[in-house]
């Protein structure tokens, strides 16, 4: 089960998911593609606050990609269909650095939180 803690972690996550994809958003009318930083803010903020459970990185992966995903739909959907059962149904043909940069955001979506709970499992040095 889920405790307090556990959801706090998850709460912040989804804090810094909202500012990352804001954020991405913000960049990329400046010229720049950022795709990495909704992922990375998702882990950053779950990184706020430790966690013992190592379902919480599992999830913040998941988490982190799936707003890769609907960051990059609410950037730029197909011409075809905007609708995003559609988008996601074709994200495959979306262009390398795009999946590329989708993966790394999820992996740091997850690698970030999973450091905290590894140090949180092992306990003060002696």
């Amino acid at each position: 089960m889920f405790s307090k803690d556990n959801l706090l972690v998850l709460f912040c996550a989804s804090i810094g998911g909202i500012l990352g994809h804001l954020a991405f958003l913000w960049i990329a009318r400046q010229g720049f593609y950022a795709l990495i930083l909704p992922g990375a803010l998702l882990g950053f903020g779950a990184s706020l606050f430790m966690s013992t459970s190592k379902a919480v990185p599992c999830i913040c992966g998941f988490l982190a990609l799936a707003l890769g995903l609907y960051t990059e739909w609410s950037f730029a959907p197909f011409m075809a269909d905007k609708s995003f059962p559609y988008f996601l149904s074709h994200a495959h043909q979306l262009k390398p650095i795009t999946l590329i940069m989708i993966a790394v955001g999820a992996l740091l979506g997850f690698w970030i939180p999973r450091g905290r709970v590894r140090a949180a499992s092992v306990g003060p040095e002696l």
